[in-house]
């Protein structure tokens, strides 16, 4: 794993803010763009922009390579606690492997030659989650004028939902990876036959996405050729799984399921408060779009393993998608000993996980108390 930066600055606890409310989202909806921070971080990183080879392709490997030989220490241990331990180690670093679709879908097409198709073949294929689900999808995301509204398949205003909704969408991540097999062996190919449910699959079921009301555009073009070899090996790839679990017992696919499944539960923990969830649909600046989003800064390490591949600085990256997640660190680094405690930057910087989880935890349930903000001095 890549080290984390550290910080310089002590770290001390600030006053906890109120939770999410209708008229605090409504304000942060309208927050006018801090013009001095917008231009401190284009000035401030002009050489942070180049995705470099000698870190994405160590780190996608060893990630999915211990991945692999964990799961086999999973499936072949004799002893049921080595067997969970390697279970557990084999998710964790799948999940960091899967996470480089995130990095794909915004690094330049003639970026790292050849590292999409790799990674597509021993992790997106083999993880029945192709690049294509998120390629075409997450950069509306991050459009200015579809960011929290209903034309954004990666936001709902959770913060402002029914507190019942929360463990809802944290455990129908247990069900992806059955999910994923169904579409890859089952509907996909039924796609070929019946138009009308290929139509279906792609707008609704061919996204990695959390928006419900999401419809997505057909494929056109180049993207759409790629789509097509994806597609095609991912069903194959399914068709063998059942196949051979059929003819061979079914233990090993079984176990494979639970450990993609840990890791999807884990990404839906992160993506719980990779925001704070709390605008209602309204067209938002970029400030307001940052302060709705996350930083988990240094000094704390398991945040590596819940946030991997540039995910804990999630606001900076709302600032700077364009800037490959091995140069954030530096970034963050560079943004607040320019623009200092007190500043807007620092606003969006939270002290863990938990202290997240219990502050939209409190705002669903209607309570004004909030997750401890870091305060840099």
């Amino acid at each position: 794993m890549l080290a984390s930066p550290q910080l310089n600055p002590a770290l001390e606890t600030a006053p906890q803010p109120p939770a999410a409310a209708p008229e605090a989202a409504a304000i942060l909806a309208r927050t006018p763009d801090d013009k001095a921070m917008l231009r401190a971080a284009v000035e401030l990183t002009r050489d942070l922009g180049e995705a470099k080879p000698s870190i994405f392709w160590p780190d996608m490997l060893a990630s999915a390579l211990t991945g692999y030989a964990a799961l086999a220490g999973a499936i072949l241990s004799a002893n049921v606690w080595i067997a969970v331990a390697s279970g557990m180690l084999s998710a964790l670093a799948f999940y960091r492997a899967l996470l480089f679709i995130h990095e794909l879908s915004h690094i330049h097409r003639n970026a790292l030659p050849g590292f999409r198709f790799v990674w597509n073949v021993i992790v997106g294929i083999p993880m029945l989650t192709p690049s294509f689900m998120y390629e075409g999808v997450h950069p509306l995301h991050h459009a200015r004028t579809r960011y929290g509204t209903a034309e954004d398949p990666e936001y709902l205003p959770l913060a402002l939902m029914k507190p019942w909704s929360l463990p809802v969408f944290l455990l129908t991540a247990i069900l992806l990876p059955v999910a994923l097999l169904v579409r890859c062996a089952v509907l996909t190919p039924l796609g070929v036959i019946v138009p009308p449910l290929r139509k279906l699959v792609w707008e609704r079921a061919s996204a990695l996405a959390i928006n419900p009301s999401f419809k997505r555009r057909l494929p056109e073009g180049e993207f759409a050729r790629m789509v097509f070899w994806q597609e095609l090996g991912a069903t194959a790839w399914a068709w063998f799984l059942l196949g051979w679990s059929a003819t061979h017992g079914w233990r090993p696919l079984l176990i494979g399921i639970a450990v993609i499944a840990l890791g999807a539960v884990l990404n839906q923990a992160r993506t719980l408060v990779a925001h704070l969830w709390e605008n209602e649909g309204e067209t938002m600046t970029v400030t307001g779009q940052y302060l709705d989003s996350v930083n988990v800064p240094p000094p704390g390490w398991v945040t590596v393993l819940w946030a991997p591949v540039g995910l804990r600085y999630h606001a900076l990256h709302h600032l700077l998608p364009s800037v490959p997640y091995h140069a954030l660190g530096e970034a963050h680094r560079r943004l607040t000993a320019d623009l200092g405690a007190g500043s807007t930057y620092q606003k969006s910087s939270y002290a863990g996980l938990f202290p997240l989880l219990g502050r939209l935890v409190r705002s669903t349930m209607g309570q004004r108390s909030g997750a401890q903000r870091l305060s840099v001095t």
